[in-house]
């Protein structure tokens, strides 16, 4: 195929690209063949032409790009895991929003670029990926960096209440009357009611229902 260089490849870090656009999918193989630390061994336009072509290949790096026609690039991803298991997935693409980033990731891509990556940072990254690292672009590593964050700034609706509080809920969340969760804790009807409306406040709710579905999703998903 055309753009791709087999002699002394064993020296070298073995690349395979699938890219739909011809003339992008031809300039990174020429750019990956004129450095002599790497080689192109196979260049698809789909993911169906990489599904029938890269496992006969195994190259080292996979470059994919998220837009085929057919397959997308995250199914493609996924299904040439299971055959290329040592093989490291680099997307190569323009999409740069959250949702692509984590499909991808999710999949099993090991590193995330966008088009307007530099030819000298983007034989870096090959480079680094094959050693090990898991290269992305500045603004794809700043999402990544800010999805954790929130991640571990979220703190679960429960650590709002009391202790007092959450077995109150717990008791609703049970079933359990006004009557009976008061019975339970050793407090009075009209206790439990002021419990009540503390949770309400704290949770941003307006009924019982409202507030065990806020504090237990997951016990109300299974409902």
């Amino acid at each position: 195929m055309s753009g791709m260089r087999s002699e002394n490849s064993a020296a070298r870090i073995t690349v395979g690209i699938v890219e739909d656009d011809a003339q992008v999918l031809k300039g990174l193989a020429d750019l990956i063949n004129q450095s002599p630390e790497l080689v192109c061994v196979a260049a698809c336009p789909s993911a169906e032409s990489a599904l029938a072509d890269l496992p006969k290949k195994n190259p080292q790096v996979v470059l994919m790009d998220l837009q085929l026609p057919g397959a997308s690039g995250v199914e493609c991803i996924q299904s040439l895991k299971t055959n290329l298991p040592s093989s490291q997935f680099m997307v190569l693409t323009v999409l740069e929003d959250s949702e692509h980033v984590f499909e991808s990731l999710a999949a099993g891509a090991n590193g995330y670029l966008v088009k307007t990556i530099s030819p000298a940072k983007m034989l870096e990254a090959i480079r680094e990926l094959h050693a090990g690292g898991s290269p992305m672009s500045c603004q794809i590593a700043r999402r990544v960096v800010q999805f954790f964050q929130r991640q571990g700034a979220a703190k679960p609706e429960t650590d709002k209440l009391t202790d007092r509080e959450l077995q109150v809920l717990s008791c609703a969340a049970q079933g359990m009357s006004g009557k009976a969760i008061a019975a339970k804790l050793g407090i009075s009807v009209n206790t439990v009611s002021m419990h009540n409306r503390n949770i309400y406040e704290k949770l941003q709710v307006h009924s019982r229902v409202e507030a065990i579905n806020k504090a237990f999703p997951r016990i109300s998903a299974v409902r």
